[in-house]
C-alpha cells in the first residue's frame, strides 16, 4: 500500500472515530435530558411544566435527526474502507448499541408526552 492510501485509510479512520465521539456525546446529553426532564417534571405544573415538556421534546428530536446522521457518516466511511478492501473501521456494534439506547430513549419520550 503506498504511503498515500496509508494516508487517506488513516484519515478515513480518524474521522470515523472523531464521528463515533460526536455520536457518544450526543447520547450523553440526550440521557442528561432525559435525568433532568424527570427530575423537574413533577416541580413544574401548568403552562410552565407544558413549555419545559415541549421544549424537551423538541430538542431531543432535533438530537435524534442529528444522531441518525452521524451513524449513516460513520457507516458511508465504514463503507469506504469496506470498498478499499480495509478491515472495518469502527466498532459497529458498540455505535449500533448506543443508536438503539438513543431511540429506546426518544421512544420513552414519545410515549410520555402520549397520554397529554
Amino acid at each position: 500500500m503506498s504511503g498515500m492510501q496509508r494516508a487517506e485509510e488513516q484519515a478515513t479512520r480518524n474521522g470515523i472515530q472523531a464521528l463515533e465521539m460526536a455520536f457518544s456525546g450526543v447520547q450523553r446529553s440526550r440521557q442528561d435530558v432525559e435525568n433532568t426532564k424527570h427530575g423537574m417534571i413533577s416541580a413544574l405544573q401548568g403552562s410552565d411544566g407544558n413549555a419545559f415538556q415541549r421544549l424537551l421534546d423538541s430538542w431531543d428530536e432535533n438530537a435524534e435527526i442529528i444522531s441518525r446522521n452521524l451513524q449513516e457518516m460513520i457507516d458511508q466511511l465504514n463503507e469506504t474502507l469496506r470498498n478499499q478492501g480495509l478491515t472495518q473501521g469502527s466498532s459497529n456494534e458498540a455505535v449500533n448499541e448506543a443508536f438503539s439506547q438513543s431511540q429506546t430513549i426518544f421512544d420513552n419520550l414519545m410515549g410520555s408526552t402520549a397520554g397529554k
